[in-house]
């Protein structure tokens, strides 16, 4: 047998798939894997079923993605951030869900011994993703409990072989947001150097109590040297279509697309023309998502009130950290979330996951996006604890 030098030895199945299929063997209530247990909106799944039955539309889409997609997305852009649009030819580029867009972005601009800042707790595609392309993931960790950044930390972590910075607004698993000041004191931690940002924006649309989500798209320095990265299925609920894009500088999205297209080369036809009826009909869709995720969040919230849970706050995204100290001090975030799929039958995800060492801050994290019976039902479940 021929021998089989990994690059990734020391990764595993994922801790979402494994929370999942624990889920599935417990028959748990799974508020682990993000995502939700509803539908996308009507229209959107009416559009998909008409153009998978439109002529032309089962062929490949053009590498870039769908120009009527692409200019949708430049009028969105302009549209709920105020600033100039986007060139569709130059400057968005659609992609195989915001997964593909990052690793692509990776790939195109790190180079063997590169180093790129990483900041903990982070989703955990980050580090690997890194690594595959030679590059030397810098971790730099989150002040907790309120997941805000230390910007003299990051500081002290760049060097003439930093390459890339990573940020994720709204952040995940905490939900922290940054605001204009963190943009203004990362515009002014990168000037005058060469060093590139990635900025993972996939939940952009579900913040809450009135405070806005600051895209690096608003800071003019910082487009410059920014992979904007969202997720069409996180915006409508959609997780499994698997569509995102990218908007970036013409130079780095030439960078991109050559990666791009030898990764994936183009994502499904009849889908994008779908994404783009959905923009161009109803483009009020994203400025009602607060409205919409908010009252889950605080239903969840007011429901494990009476809990041993402690509650920590959620400003973005569509995730709960709770901490578990006065249920259990002795066992570890993954133990303790594994007893809580097998004895409660609610799954979550262990924190300690979203760090590359391991750290354990003794919080597990559940997921909202579901229905209003969902959260119900595993509510009642984590009170009697």
């Amino acid at each position: 047998m021929f021998p089989i030098v990994s690059k990734l030895p020391d990764v595993g199945t994922s801790i979402f798939s494994v929370m999942t299929q624990l889920a599935q063997e417990c028959g748990a209530i799974n508020l682990a894997q993000g995502f939700p247990d509803y539908d996308p909106p009507l229209a959107l799944q009416e559009a998909l079923a008409r153009h998978a039955t439109t002529p032309g539309h089962h062929q490949y889409a053009p590498m870039p993605g769908l120009p009527r997609l692409r200019e949708a997305i430049a009028h969105k852009t302009a549209r709920v951030y105020q600033v100039p649009a986007p060139d569709p030819a130059t400057e968005i580029t659609v992609t195989c869900g915001a997964t593909e867009a990052l690793y692509a972005a990776l790939a195109a601009v790190v180079h063997p011994g590169d180093e790129v800042v990483v900041l903990e707790p982070a989703y955990d595609l980050y580090g690997p993703a890194i690594r595959l392309q030679g590059g030397i993931p810098v971790y730099v960790p989150l002040d907790s409990p309120t997941f805000r950044i230390n910007w003299e930390r990051v500081r002290a972590a760049l060097t003439p072989r930093t390459r890339l910075l990573m940020i994720n607004s709204p952040h995940n698993p905490s939900g922290a947001v940054l605001t204009t000041e963190d943009l203004e004191s990362l515009a002014a931690l990168v000037a005058d150097t060469p060093i590139l940002i990635l900025s993972d924006e996939v939940y952009e649309h579900m913040v809450f109590d009135g405070v806005p989500h600051r895209s690096a798209l608003q800071h003019p320095a910082l487009r410059e040297r920014t992979f904007v990265l969202s997720s069409f299925g996180k915006t409508y609920h959609a997780t499994g279509w698997k569509v995102g894009y990218c908007i970036a500088p013409p130079a780095l999205t030439a960078e991109l697309r050559r990666v791009h297209q030898f990764l994936t080369f183009a994502v499904s036809t009849p889908t994008q023309h779908a994404l783009a009826d959905a923009l161009e009909t109803d483009p009020a869709h994203d400025q009602q998502l607060p409205a919409f995720y908010q009252p889950k969040r605080d239903l969840f919230r007011e429901l494990l009130a009476a809990s041993r849970f402690e509650l920590l706050p959620v400003l973005g995204g569509y995730f709960q950290l709770a901490r578990y100290s006065q249920i259990s001090t002795t066992e570890s975030d993954v133990a303790f979330a594994q007893r809580l799929t097998r004895e409660s039958g609610v799954a979550v995800v262990p924190v300690s996951a979203f760090y590359h060492n391991g750290h354990d801050e003794g919080l597990i994290r559940f997921c909202f996006a579901k229905q209003e019976a969902t959260l119900r039902a595993a509510a009642d479940r984590l009170r009697e604890l």
